[in-house]
């Protein structure tokens, strides 16, 4: 049987499942210490040897997969798809919420760690500004007119379920997800539901002049 001869090198070469497994694994790898040590020390304090150290891989291997801690930080956000929940116009006002915190609780040193106060503030403000067009994307699928007094509403819809959220991840809160789900109802959608039901000319009166 005639064919070319596998060099030593092709030989001992990975091919490309392998190398690929190897990528996935050392980029979990450094994610997860990013994790710890954020649990550990909250994220600021954390440097890239920290986090070299605790993953137990060379400098240039790193940097060859992150250009950062904030890079690794971005990775361990990409993860949590649940900040990004699809709307459902149709349905009941935030549905969205009930899965999300149960998708919190499976996953809460991850949440913890990115989200929680030790967290530090880049990780919450990914998370408000993905939460942020989720709700007013369905508010204005309901019929909302985009307007300053929109933002203003979608800024406390959000305000109100982060704070839930960051205080239930940080254990200051002992709740279910479906108990935390009826808080956050009872306190936003009133007054959401007033809103939808403005008529569209409807406008907030100026304040009076002294």
């Amino acid at each position: 049987m005639s064919g070319k001869p596998v060099a030593a090198d092709d030989a001992a070469r990975p091919g490309p499942g392998k190398a690929d497994r190897r990528v996935r694994r050392t980029r979990q790898a450094i994610q997860r210490a990013l994790v710890e040590l954020i649990l550990e020390k909250g994220y600021e304090p954390v440097t890239v040897t920290d986090i070299i150290d605790r993953a137990d891989v060379g400098r240039s291997t790193f940097y060859a997969h992150f250009d950062g801690k904030q890079a690794v930080l971005r990775a361990n956000l990409d993860e949590i798809a649940f900040l990004r929940p699809t709307p459902d116009p149709a349905g009941s006002l935030f549905a969205f919420a009930r899965g999300m915190l149960e998708h919190v609780r499976d996953r809460r040193d991850l949440v913890r760690a990115l989200i929680g106060r030790r967290g530090g503030g880049q990780a919450i403000a990914h998370g408000e500004h993905l939460l942020h067009k989720t709700v007013r994307d369905e508010l204005l699928a309901r019929g909302a007119q985009p307007s300053p007094r929109l933002d203003l509403v979608v800024t406390c819809v959000v305000g109100a379920f982060l704070a839930l959220l960051v205080k239930w991840v940080d254990e200051e809160i002992d709740a279910t997800p479906a108990e935390l789900d009826d808080a956050f109802r009872a306190a936003v959608v009133p007054g959401v539901q007033a809103l939808l039901e403005r008529p569209r000319t409807a406008s907030i009166a100026p304040p009076p002049r002294r």
